[in-house]
């Protein structure tokens, strides 16, 4: 997610347009989990719903921020994600997810209080749910285009230059090309001197 929102936003920058990406929760931790069948959801198991096991905390807390409005949710969402890349810090710790929604300019007495809402775990459910059952989503990140065509895409950030001509070619790719399955390079090594 962030290698692709850093360059979505240098996308922006280099062009003056705006991106627009309605970013919606799935969870790592349910595609990954241990419960390979499916039928355990993270989302409804008791220690989540109480609030002892901080799993979705920061899905919680993007979607408490998302209700205080698009550009809103936008800073608290690069806040939290260079918290996490950049700064190293752990996402299950409510004190972070504070940090960012001060460092965002959240109204904190309203992000604290959508943070309680019980509803956001079922929002987060059905969003995961959703994106599995119709799109076929399996990682992160999954562009949905308007038309139902999905991808998932793994990238690095690349340099300023090239920013803009890989989003205009990738996105003509992955919304236009439906003959294309899959596009991946051989790994290990990643090409020398990408990463």
């Amino acid at each position: 997610m962030y290698n692709a929102a850093v360059w979505l936003s240098k996308v922006e920058e280099s062009t003056g347009q705006t991106i627009k990406v309605d970013w919606q929760p799935f969870s790592l931790a349910q595609v990954n989990s241990d419960n390979n069948d499916g039928n355990i959801k993270l989302w409804d198991q008791p220690e989540v719903k109480d609030g002892t096991d901080k799993t979705f905390l920061a899905h919680v807390s993007g979607l408490a921020a998302k209700r205080q409005g698009e550009e809103a949710f936008d800073s608290f969402f690069m806040a939290l994600l260079r918290a996490r890349h950049e700064d190293k810090k752990d996402l299950n710790d409510p004190a972070v997810m504070e940090e960012a929604a001060v460092a965002a300019g959240l109204d904190m007495a309203r992000f604290s209080e959508d943070q309680s809402d019980p509803d956001l775990l079922k929002d987060i459910g059905e969003s995961h749910t959703k994106a599995v059952e119709e799109y076929g989503a399996f990682g992160v990140p999954t562009f949905i285009f308007g038309d139902g065509k999905a991808t998932f895409l793994k990238m690095f950030i690349p340099p300023d230059e090239q920013a803009a001509e890989i989003y205009e070619t990738l996105t003509k790719v992955m919304s236009q090309f439906e003959h294309v399955g899959e596009i991946k390079r051989p790994q290990p090594p990643w090409p020398h001197g990408v990463i």
